[in-house]
Formats: structure tokens, C-alpha cells, sequence
């Protein structure tokens, strides 16, 4: 994978480190999105970044998919990628 650019994000004092993907992340299994999301994480820790890492990505229509905690969906559902996009502040190498 390559660098990404990443919203690092504090809402309601949870750390969230927001990672758009291609919209052929959601095509994947849930094993291959697992284990990407685990690559993601492991490259977040070591850039220094704190939070729970949450990837996004478009489904047709335009509309936001995502995978998090079932705690953090009213959130999630109720951004935009427009939002994500608009909050982008930092750089992920991803191996």
C-alpha cells in the first residue's frame, strides 16, 4: 500500500484515525478486509498516531461505508466523505 492521507480526528473524547479506501476495499472478504485493517493499524502505531482506525470507503451512489465498533455507528452514519475528505491532516505510509 501506499502513503495515505488520514483524518486524525478527537470527537467526544475518542481519538478516531479515519482512513478513506477505494471504493474495491468493500468488494473484498471480510477476512482480506481484516487483515488489511490490521496492516493499517499496525502502520498507524508506528507513525505515533493514537486512536481507533476506522477505513471508509464509497459505495455507489456516493453514499459512506465504514467498519467500527457498533458503539461508534450513529456517528459514522451520520458523516459524509465530503466530511472525511474536508478533515484530511495527515500522512500514513503503509506497508
Amino acid at each position: 500500500m501506499p502513503t495515505l492521507r488520514v483524518a486524525h480526528i478527537r470527537e467526544q473524547g475518542v481519538d478516531l484515525i479515519i482512513i478513506p479506501l477505494d471504493k474495491s476495499f468493500g468488494q473484498q472478504t471480510q477476512a482480506q478486509q481484516q487483515q488489511s485493517i490490521e496492516t493499517l493499524r499496525m502502520s498507524a502505531t508506528l507513525a505515533g498516531l493514537q486512536g481507533d482506525v476506522i477505513p471508509v470507503w464509497e459505495l455507489d451512489g456516493g453514499r459512506m461505508s465504514f467498519i467500527a465498533p457498533k458503539n461508534y455507528h450513529p456517528y459514522f452514519s451520520s458523516i459524509t466523505l465530503e466530511f472525511v475528505f474536508a478533515n484530511l491532516n495527515r500522512d500514513l505510509y503503509v506497508e
